[in-house]
């Protein structure tokens, strides 16, 4: 009995050390081929990074500012043509620097060192909102190059737009508004924060990409995400999702939200290789 009681006590301190000491901290760069049919243009490499969470707390919030400058080193190393950004790169709730927490330009300053060509993209997601100064943290990103889309689109490269959607759970979001500027038969690359703005989203001829879930943090297996969105599917927690003839990859992001656990669900930024399907 004391000899199973120690194999189970050793498991639960070996499962605490990987949830919490090491998986929140082992960021994957997934590459992604994404075949779209009628896609007349050479391949376009798509970076996406969500759910920064940035924070001075190493322990409780893991995504430090030392981290997210290794990050974005990474992702610049990929040599992307454009990055997308699906919005809550503020840690917590309420005003940051109130919190001892970065503020809008200390992010916006970690954030704006990321290069690519067609330009780089912003939402801004519920965190972002609840921080209290969205004009100001928008005003700090776009001084260092990011452009921020709150239900709006605009062209990016010839025949090539970006369509940015705003967070569901603070009321923003209007994917029909973001969609309708975009030309007919456009190539559109549509980033939102919340899958749930899927539920609206008009057809899209490129990619789609939200965050917010965090892939739920922790998975298990045969059950998926332990936490899934609200009045969703629990599929659309992590990976592609596909409804109403759009499919957009959910992405894990690479914060930690409410606890620093994360369990079959790494944190990650995603590469998207974009190009025309065979046949």
């Amino acid at each position: 009995m004391k000899r199973a009681f120690r194999i189970v006590l050793l498991l639960v301190l070996l499962l605490t050390v990987w949830s919490v000491g090491i998986e929140p901290r082992w960021v994957a760069a997934r590459r992604i081929e994404h075949k779209v049919s009628g896609w007349q243009r050479p391949p376009l490499k798509v970076a996406v990074a969500s759910d920064w969470h940035i924070s001075n707390h190493a322990l409780w919030r893991v995504m430090t500012r030392a981290r997210a400058e290794h990050i974005v080193d990474a992702i610049n190393a990929a040599q992307p043509d454009v990055v997308l950004l699906p919005g809550d790169f503020i840690s917590g709730v309420g005003d940051p620097a109130a919190r001892g927490e970065p503020d809008g330009e200390e992010i916006a300053a970690i954030l704006g060192r990321l290069r690519a060509p067609l330009g780089v993209y912003a939402v801004m997601g519920n965190h972002d909102w609840w921080g209290g100064k969205v004009p100001q943290f928008r005003a700090a990103l776009e001084r260092r190059g990011i452009r921020v889309l709150e239900n709006s689109a605009r062209p990016i490269d010839a025949g090539l737009w970006v369509a940015g959607v705003g967070d569901v759970q603070t009321g923003h979001s209007r994917p029909v508004l973001a969609m309708a500027q975009v030309p007919l038969q456009a190539d559109a690359l549509v980033l939102m924060h919340d899958p749930g703005s899927l539920v609206e989203m008009p057809p899209v001829h490129g990619l789609a990409v939200a965050g917010h879930t965090h892939g739920g943090q922790v998975a298990l297996p045969f059950l998926g995400a332990v936490l899934k969105p609200p009045r969703l599917p629990r599929s659309w927690s992590y990976g592609w999702v596909d409804h109403g003839g759009v499919q957009a990859w959910v992405t894990s992001g690479l914060g930690v939200s409410i606890l620093p656990v994360r369990f079959w669900r790494r944190p990650e930024w995603v590469l998207f290789v974009i190009d025309a399907a065979v046949g």
